[in-house]
């Protein structure tokens, strides 16, 4: 096992801060000296479906405390998700249903799996001990802080003095998340920036049951394909896990130009004189670093030659202008088509929900037919299908739609 410095030099590098600092290094010290790994918590809300690269930041963080041997334990917020993280919110999330919440949570470990060793993971579902309250054991919980303390969130703050309600529910998800430590007798727990609050609020808990407190590890919060606002299935602005190699690519390559520092420091394994040297201009054309980031993340799920095909296909479809390899086809009840109009071609491939929808795209110059991409400018255009159509939506989005 690597000294308690050298641990925490590799934990240190890319994380936003460590509190209380001195405890961490003593509680290295003692883990080396007993030969006992440390219990690092991290839990995720199954709130979608999909696992993003912003969930990865603290889970790529988790693997590394495994590879220095200490016991990663994983928290699936089953009952967490019910009442949605307050954090960094300037209003309430959409509540979930339990069973929109077990339908997601289906190909989390799936995708989670992808970053960590799972084989390695203790997993447990925070529904394990919550679907076993009863009433009083809520008002137990809800009696260990203080409305005032809760004020001192910021994103609370913010709310109250905007005048945007703050649901008690809310309130309850910090203490949650602070007894799920006390369920699992966390040594340290990860987090995004935004959480601090929470997770510092399980160390109260712990010293509450006779417990050693967490040391609470947060890092910084990766923003999302914009460049601007934080990585986030709501927001659409996102790269999932379970993407395709080819998807994946094509997202991290439309990413702004400014936003490749970040995710070189918070997605790969490449060290700072490597991200520095690639983001030099002078030594590196910056589309090419931006390859680089693409192969890098994508070979990290799906393989460094898969990572290499996608590439190559990008190139092809955006550099040369070509459609893709394979384009999947899209068989239509000719019936169906007879007079059909370019609108309504658009809502049957799924394209567009609504045929107004379907006018926006088209307004936007981004409908494209036939072998010579031909530009469709009228909504109200009548397509005749004769076989096939190859029908594009921009570059991304190819289809042959074949009428039968």
């Amino acid at each position: 096992m690597k000294s308690s410095a050298q641990q925490l030099e590799l934990i240190k590098n890319g994380t936003d801060q460590i509190t209380p600092a001195d405890e961490f290094l003593r509680k290295l010290d003692r883990s080396i000296s007993l030969n006992k790994p440390l219990r690092v918590k991290y839990g995720i809300d199954p709130t979608g479906i999909d696992v993003h690269l912003g969930h990865t930041v603290p889970l790529r963080k988790l693997k590394l405390f495994q590879d220095l041997g200490h016991q990663a334990v994983l928290i699936i917020g089953n009952y967490t998700a019910l009442v949605g993280d307050p954090s960094g919110r300037d209003q309430a999330r959409q509540r979930l249903t339990e069973e929109q919440v077990a339908k997601n949570a289906l190909d989390y470990l799936v995708q989670v799996g992808k970053v960590i060793d799972l084989s390695k993971t203790e997993v447990r579902y925070n529904g394990e001990w919550f679907s076993k309250y009863r009433f009083l054991d809520v008002l137990s919980l809800a009696g260990t802080t203080t409305v005032q303390r809760m004020l001192e969130r910021d994103d609370f703050t913010k709310r109250y003095k905007a005048g945007t309600p703050i649901y008690l529910h809310e309130c309850l998800y910090p203490l949650m998340q602070g007894h799920d430590s006390v369920e699992v007798r966390a040594d340290v727990e990860l987090g995004g920036s935004e959480q601090l609050f929470s997770l510092m609020a399980a160390r109260d808990l712990q010293k509450n049951a006779g417990q050693e407190p967490q040391v609470c590890i947060t890092l910084p919060i990766l923003r999302g394909l914009d460049g601007i606002k934080r990585m986030g299935k709501s927001l659409g602005n996102y790269v999932g896990v379970g993407d395709s190699s080819y998807d994946q690519f094509a997202k991290i390559m439309s990413i702004p130009d400014e936003l490749m520092k970040e995710w070189f420091a918070l997605l790969t394994n490449l060290s700072s004189l490597q991200i520095n040297d690639l983001l030099d201009a002078s030594k590196t054309h910056p589309l090419e670093a931006k390859k680089t980031l693409g192969k890098n993340i994508v070979g990290f799920y799906h393989g460094d030659s898969v990572a290499n095909e996608a590439a190559e296909e990008w190139v092809k479809r955006f550099s040369q202008r070509q459609d893709p390899t394979d384009i999947p086809v899209v068989v239509l009840n000719a019936t169906q088509l007879a007079g059909c109009t370019v609108t309504k071609l658009l809502v049957f491939l799924d394209f567009a929900k609504s045929n107004n929808d379907a006018r926006r795209l088209i307004q936007g110059g981004g409908v494209t037919i036939g072998p010579d991409k031909t530009k469709i400018i009228d909504p109200n255009q009548v397509i005749t299908i004769e076989g096939e159509l190859i029908v594009r939506i921009g570059a991304r989005r190819v289809v042959r739609a074949k009428a039968e």
